[in-house]
């Protein structure tokens, strides 16, 4: 989760930064065998997440941008031209606060606007009407269709925290949680899903703690946002306590754990909140959650720094792929922005739209091939900053009107389009298709080169996404197994131009080769 801002740098316009951008040239089109009966892990949902800025917007802006910010985001419709109107997300992330908001200045959170209601009053009464920017756009999500919504909590209620704050003041690493409120807090949490699921807006998922290996602590006023750390007996303990409480209220929510803060955390590490997988999903571990029957077996983690360096990107999730396949369970990747430099692939120099999108996508298609991701979230929908360059944090740029942030504008990036060409086109139930190749290239130089992935939604239905990372024209000859023949296909391009913006093709006779545009990514759906 974005803890800090990158300062704004001015830099001429320019279209690509060439500086580490893969010169590969093929000799002839890749060839590559996709069977239908080779398949990975089922996909459950590509999401973002709505935190923070949502609270204005869907509190104070214009209807008619607030409405077309949620088309851009959950539409799955296409206009006259073919042309997806939105990128039709499959899963929506919803902050339930803590009570900062309400504290003000004296919240210690120098930004008023990463400040969030609570529901709970510290009477213990509930206020509905709080977070009613959130819920608007939780509200739109529904309404569209959004498969999956996911509730997830930075900190306790204020009320229930060791020192009255969203956040902590000591640097030990312990959770800001008093002892003795465990299942206050817990029961804090179901009240609100019962709450919505009343309203019928399920909530098919809870998370109750988020990156607890962070410390979490600053001085009062210098905070960036909500957030506690918690060791793994921590987690167990709340864990317990949630699974307790919606079992009590005959809610059929599912608890989301353990939204680590780095991949790697999930398998070794030797902080109180490491090695997460072997702690929490060995059967006779010490903090198994194996008897509690709201808590699936799948781990989350987050993909932040862990994008530094292909060779890198590779090993971390093919090593997480491993001990999550040992322990019988899947690794949802749930939150990612390019919060280090790892983007930036070795330059100095500010990236563009593209390139970032770029990046973003080639994040999406390592933990989803390499790390078998099985659901994949991004963060952060909207943030007010540039659509020039180094959008690294967010999907839509937004332009505050005023210093309230009651009005504004936005900017759609590339990395809206980037994002769309998986969550518009991979549905929940479908199923990772292995892709063979014949150019014999290593993992780490395939991500400086052609990357693909493929998905199958049954016997006669098959996506496949190809980031073209080379500043080339390539192409690729696809044979298929295991399926009807395929006689026809269509595209979808996201590219540096302008109108490449899930550019719909017409529907093409299958004649073997399909090109794809220099830095590009592709959608193409077959039959």
């Amino acid at each position: 989760m974005k803890r800090s801002w990158s300062r704004l740098l001015i830099a001429p316009l320019m279209l690509f930064s060439h500086s580490m951008v893969a010169q590969t040239v093929a000799s002839g089109p890749l060839i590559i065998t996709i069977d239908a009966n080779d398949t990975a892990q089922v996909i459950h949902n590509i999401g973002a997440s709505g935190c923070w800025f949502s609270e204005g917007i869907g509190k104070y802006w214009p209807v008619a941008k607030r409405e077309k910010l949620a088309e851009l985001l959950f539409s799955k419709k296409m206009d006259s031209n073919g042309q997806p109107k939105g990128i039709g997300l499959s899963a929506w992330r919803f902050n339930i606060g803590g009570g900062t908001a309400e504290q003000g200045d004296s919240s210690g959170i120098k930004d008023f606007r990463k400040r969030v209601e609570c529901f709970l009053a510290p009477d213990g009464t509930y206020d509905w009407n709080k977070q009613a920017g959130y819920q608007w756009f939780l509200r739109k999500a529904k309404d569209y269709g959004v498969e999956n919504l996911i509730a997830f909590s930075n900190t306790p209620p204020v009320q229930f925290t060791k020192n009255g704050r969203g956040f902590k003041t000591v640097k030990d690493y312990q959770a800001n949680l008093k002892p003795d409120k465990y299942d206050a807090y817990a029961d804090f949490l179901t009240e609100v899903i019962k709450h919505f699921d009343q309203q019928g807006l399920h909530f098919n998922y809870i998370s109750p703690v988020n990156e607890p290996q962070w410390d979490w602590s600053n001085k009062p006023g210098e905070a960036s946002q909500e957030g506690s750390p918690w060791g793994n007996e921590d987690i167990y303990k709340v864990t317990k306590a949630v699974n307790a409480s919606l079992d009590k209220k005959g809610l059929n929510t599912q608890i989301l754990t353990t939204e680590a803060a780095m991949l790697t955390y999930l398998y070794s590490g030797k902080s109180a909140a490491a090695s997460q997988i072997q702690n929490f999903y060995a059967q006779q571990g010490k903090y198994s959650f194996s008897q509690m029957k709201h808590v699936p077996r799948f781990v989350a983690g987050h993909s932040y720094f862990t994008d530094s360096g292909d060779s890198s990107i590779v090993a971390v999730r093919k090593h997480l792929a491993d001990t999550a396949r040992k322990y019988g369970i899947e690794y949802w990747q749930s939150e990612y922005s390019m919060l280090g430099d790892g983007f930036r692939e070795g330059t100095k120099e500010k990236r563009s739209q593209m390139d970032c999108a770029l990046f973003l996508a080639k994040i999406i298609d390592q933990d989803l091939t390499i790390g078998n991701a099985a659901a994949w979230q991004f963060w952060n929908s909207w943030e007010p900053n540039t659509a020039e360059w180094d959008t690294r944090y967010y999907l839509i740029a937004l332009k505050p009107a005023n210093a309230a942030y009651t009005d504004g504008d936005f900017t759609i990036t590339k990395g809206l389009w980037a994002l769309g060409n998986y969550s518009r086109f991979v549905r929940p139930g479908m199923r990772r298709v292995n892709i063979a190749r014949t150019d014999g290239l290593a993992p780490e130089k395939i991500t400086q080169d052609v990357m693909l992935s493929a998905f199958t939604g049954g016997k006669d239905k098959l996506v496949m996404v190809a980031i073209n990372y080379t500043d080339k024209a390539r192409s690729i000859t696809p044979q298929f197994k295991g399926m009807p023949s395929v006689k026809k296909y269509r595209t979808y391009v996201t590219s540096a131009q302008a109108n490449d913006n899930l550019r719909p093709s017409v529907q093409r006779k299958m004649n073997g080769l399909i090109s794809l545009m220099p830095r590009s990514v592709t959608t193409i759906i077959f039959n």
